[in-house]
C-alpha cells in the first residue's frame, strides 16, 4: 500500500503570503493609453517641438521687440532686404520689417486657426454624427444625404464665395474653412456610434429610461473620445496648411495681419535673391505639420484598446 505524506501534495508556485500580492499596478484608461505614449519616442519628441513652438508664437514677438527695439508691423526704408545679423535675428523683409517678430507673430494666427477651426470641427461634427447614428434609419439617411451634398460642394468655391459676402479676414477664413470640414468629423462619429450603440450599458441605459440625448452626450460620444482626439491631431495640420495654401493664393489673412502662409506669399517674390525670407516661415509650417503627424500616430496607437498590454 502506498505512503501518502503532506509533502506529495504540497500546493507548488503559490505561497499564502503573495496571495493578495498584486503584480501591475490598477490603472484607468487614459492612464494606460498616456504609459503607452510615454514609450513612443517620436511622438513625445513631437510634442516636445509642439511645446516649443507654441511658447515661441507667445513669447517670440516680445523677445524680438525687446532685441530690435520695433514692433512686426513697423517698417524701416533704411533696413529693406538685411540678412540675419544679431538685432534681427532672422533678418529683415522687403519693406525693412523684423522678420523674427513676423513668423512668432505669424504663427499666433496660423495656430489659433488651425485650433479655433478643428474645434468648430469637432463640435459640429460630433452632435451631427450622434444623432445620425444613434437615431438610424430614415433619419439617418437623410442626414446622411445632406452631409454629401455638402461634402462635394468644391473647397475653393466656397472660400471665394465667403471672401466676397464678409471679405477678407481670419473670421471669414475660419467661417469658409469650417463651413463643410466638419463633414469628416460627423462621418467619422456616426460609424463609430453604429457600433457601440448596440453594447449592453447602452441598452441598459435605454432600460432605465434615460432620453436621447443623455445616452449620446453620456455614453456614446464619451467613448469616441479616443478616435476624436486622433482626428483632432490631424485636422489642425490640415487647416494650419489650407489657411497657408489660401493666404499664399491672396485669399487668406490681409496686411497688417500676417500669418505663416501670407509670409510665405511675400518671400516668394525674392527667393533667388532672400531664400532666407521664405526659409523660416516654410520651416514653421513644415515642423508643425510633421510634429502634427507624427503626434497623431502616437495618440493611435495609444489609445488603441486592442494593443493594450
Amino acid at each position: 500500500m502506498a505512503e501518502l505524506s503532506k509533502e506529495k501534495f504540497e500546493i507548488i508556485g503559490c505561497k499564502e503570503l503573495d496571495s493578495d500580492l498584486i503584480l501591475r499596478p490598477s490603472m484607468t484608461y487614459w492612464q494606460d493609453a498616456w504609459r503607452r505614449l510615454k514609450q513612443n519616442k517620436v511622438a513625445i519628441l513631437s510634442l516636445c517641438i509642439l511645446i516649443a513652438l507654441t511658447i515661441m508664437v507667445i513669447i517670440g514677438p516680445i523677445i524680438a521687440r525687446a532685441i530690435s527695439g520695433v514692433g512686426f508691423e513697423v517698417t524701416n526704408n533704411d533696413l529693406v532686404n538685411q540678412p540675419p545679423n544679431s538685432q534681427y535675428w532672422f533678418g529683415t523683409d522687403q519693406l525693412g520689417r523684423d522678420t523674427f517678430g513676423r513668423v512668432w507673430q505669424g504663427g499666433r494666427v496660423s495656430i489659433f486657426i488651425g485650433i479655433v477651426g478643428a474645434i468648430v470641427d469637432t463640435v459640429i461634427g460630433s452632435i451631427y454624427g450622434g444623432v445620425s447614428g444613434f437615431f438610424g434609419g430614415i433619419v439617418d439617411d437623410i442626414m446622411m444625404r445632406i452631409l454629401e451634398i455638402l461634402y462635394s460642394i468644391p473647397y475653393l468655391i466656397i472660400v471665394i464665395l465667403f471672401s466676397l459676402i464678409f471679405g477678407k479676414g481670419i473670421g471669414s477664413l475660419i467661417l469658409a474653412m469650417t463651413v463643410t470640414g466638419w463633414c469628416y468629423m460627423a462621418r467619422l462619429v456616426r460609424g463609430q456610434l453604429l457600433q457601440i450603440k448596440e453594447q449592453e450599458y447602452v441598452l441598459a441605459a435605454k432600460a432605465l429610461g434615460a432620453s436621447s440625448s443623455r445616452i449620446i452626450a453620456r455614453h456614446l460620444i464619451p467613448n469616441t473620445l479616443g478616435v476624436m482626439i486622433v482626428a483632432i491631431t490631424f485636422d489642425i495640420p490640415g487647416f494650419i496648411f489650407g489657411e497657408a495654401f489660401l493666404s499664399y493664393i491672396g485669399l487668406g489673412v490681409q496686411s497688417p495681419d500676417t500669418s505663416w502662409g501670407a509670409l510665405a506669399s511675400a518671400a516668394q517674390q525674392n527667393l533667388i535673391f532672400y531664400p532666407e525670407q521664405l526659409l523660416f516661415p516654410a520651416l514653421a509650417i513644415s515642423l508643425t505639420m510633421l510634429s502634427f503627424q507624427l503626434l497623431g500616430d502616437g495618440l493611435r496607437d495609444a489609445l488603441d484598446p486592442k494593443l493594450r498590454q
